[in-house]
C-alpha cells in the first residue's frame, strides 16, 4: 500500500491470534509494514481498546511489562490521533448520518482527520467510502 491507510483495533487483535493463523500472519503483515514505512495510522482509541481486549479478553492476558513494550515499540509510534472535540464532533456527524455504533463512527472521524485513504477494518461495510476513506477489510483480499 502506497497511500496513507488507518488501522482498526482488529488488526492489532488478530496479530495476537494463534487460532487463525492466516488473519494472524496477516495482520502481523500489516503492523510491520506500517512501522516500516510510515504509512499506518492509529488513533488514541485504538490503542485503549486493544489494551482492553490484551488484559482481559485474551486466552492469556499479556503481561503488563509487555504491554508496556509494545505500547512502545508499536502502538506508540503509531498514533496519529488523539481525542479533540473536533474528532468528537465529527464522530458524532458520522454516526447520526451512517448509524454505525459510536465507537466505529470515532474510528472513522479518525481515520478522515489523520488523512488516511484507507481504513483496514473487519467491522465495517468493505469498500464502503466515507468522506474519502475507502474501508477495505484486509482478510477480503
Amino acid at each position: 500500500m502506497k497511500d496513507n491507510y488507518f488501522i482498526d483495533t482488529n488488526i492489532f487483535i488478530y496479530s495476537f491470534d494463534k487460532s487463525n493463523l492466516i488473519k494472524s500472519s496477516k495482520s502481523q503483515s500489516i503492523i510491520a509494514k506500517s512501522i516500516e514505512t510510515g504509512n499506518g495510522f492509529i488513533s488514541a482509541q485504538v490503542i485503549q481498546e486493544f489494551i482492553n481486549v490484551a488484559t482481559k479478553k485474551f486466552i492469556t492476558p499479556i503481561k503488563n511489562k509487555d504491554l508496556k513494550i509494545y505500547m512502545k515499540e508499536i502502538l506508540f509510534p503509531l498514533c496519529k490521533i488523539f481525542p479533540t472535540f473536533d474528532l468528537l464532533e465529527k464522530s458524532l456527524e458520522i454516526y447520526d448520518r451512517y448509524k454505525f455504533s459510536y465507537y466505529d463512527c470515532m474510528i472513522i472521524a479518525a481515520a478522515i482527520q489523520s488523512g488516511a485513504k484507507i481504513l483496514l477494518s473487519e467491522d465495517l461495510n468493505n469498500t464502503q467510502r466515507i468522506e474519502g476513506v475507502t474501508i477495505l477489510n484486509p482478510f477480503e483480499t
